[in-house]
This record gives structure tokens, C-alpha cells and sequence, in this order.
């Protein structure tokens, strides 16, 4: 099955739309800090560590987002692996996400 993946032109709309979404940024803090679009920072060296103490149903949507998408993919594979089944990866990621903004 192929991992699940969110567009940043649909992200966007969501986010606009009002909607509550479980978004876990995966950078660094102060790449978080010096940039983001809301969620929740879990830089991704950490995200191991934490992962049995996460505040998310194993079937929640959770949407994984780092600045070009590599992170947070690999961030996706290890939520997938330890028993997450609804997880996207923010394509393109911020910088998607900012062209569109800008």
C-alpha cells in the first residue's frame, strides 16, 4: 500500500476551511519557530523517543510536515510502523506551501 500523501493546495484549504487537523512538524525547533503553519513540534530525531506517548488515536489523521517533505516522510514511515494507520506526509512541505502563500 502506497503511504498517504496531502498536497499543499489541499492542506491549505483545510486549514482554511476552520478544520481541526492533528499536524506534527517534524524540523528542528528553531526552524519550527522561525517558520510554521500551527501543529505540534516533534523534531524528527526525537519522534522515536516519544512515540508511545503521543496524544493521538492510532487512527486519527495525522499529518507529518518538515520544509521539503524528506523528513517528514521518513517520520511517516516510523508513525505507520508502530501502529498509525491514517498518516499523510505534506508533500513539497513548507516550501509548498509558502510558493502558494506568496
Amino acid at each position: 500500500m502506497q503511504p498517504q500523501q496531502i498536497n499543499a493546495t489541499e492542506l491549505l484549504a483545510r486549514i482554511n476551511q476552520g478544520e481541526q487537523l492533528h499536524l506534527i512538524d517534524v524540523r528542528e525547533a528553531i526552524e519550527y519557530h522561525t517558520y510554521n503553519i500551527g501543529g505540534v513540534n516533534i523534531p524528527l530525531g526525537a519522534l522515536a523517543g516519544k512515540i508511545n506517548n503521543l496524544d493521538y488515536n492510532k487512527t486519527d489523521e495525522l499529518i507529518v510536515i518538515c520544509k521539503v517533505g524528506l523528513r517528514s516522510e521518513t517520520a511517516q514511515t516510523l508513525l505507520l510502523q508502530n501502529g498509525y494507520h491514517n498518516v499523510k506526509n505534506l508533500t513539497g512541505g513548507l516550501i509548498a506551501i509558502q510558493k502558494i502563500r506568496h
